[in-house]
């Protein structure tokens, strides 16, 4: 029986099939792969929180006028919202110094079916927050699809090139 391809050609063959698989298969989009890392991008133009390595993500979207700070919950690429059974969860701002405690509640949404433990969404209102443009923050605990969550603490809002790297 006579071979169509040479050892060494059916090497490069398959070494060429291996880079052009690796290549194809990372995704773009919101993820950059050029630096060796990839950046997720938040869906409302929020500031991502990461919880856990790479599990779920915590978008924050600051409305000043209303005073709210809202809080969708999202998968690991933050692609797709995570519905969660709990009804609200707190989160300590410190603010001039100063330890500022806010609830967020569930919300519901008839146009999705979103409601009290079922959702995504959650919502918090404090005057300061009409006022104050960033602050650091710690989540206490937060329970997620069984994936528990003690002391998640970051900055809000994240600089540019400050988010979610590998």
């Amino acid at each position: 029986m006579k071979r169509f391809l040479s050892p060494a050609l059916f090497s490069l063959w398959l070494l060429l099939c291996a880079f052009f698989a690796t290549a194809c298969s990372k995704k773009s989009g919101s993820h950059d792969h050029a630096h060796g890392h990839h950046e997720h991008v938040a869906p409302h133009g929020g500031t991502l929180v990461e919880l856990g390595e790479h599990q779920f993500n915590l978008e924050l979207v600051q409305d000043v006028t209303a005073g709210t700070l809202m809080a969708y919950l999202l998968d690991g690429h933050a692609e797709h919202f995570v519905r969660v059974v709990m009804p609200a969860f707190t989160m300590v701002a410190t603010v001039d110094g100063a330890p500022q405690t806010l609830t967020f509640r569930a919300l519901e949404n008839a146009a999705t079916g979103e409601r009290v433990g079922d959702t995504s969404a959650f919502s918090a209102q404090a005057d300061w927050l009409k006022t104050v443009k960033q602050f650091d923050a710690t989540i206490p605990a937060l329970e997620v699809r069984g994936a528990k969550f003690a002391n998640v603490s970051f900055t809000f809002p994240k600089k540019p090139h400050d988010g979610h790297k590998h």
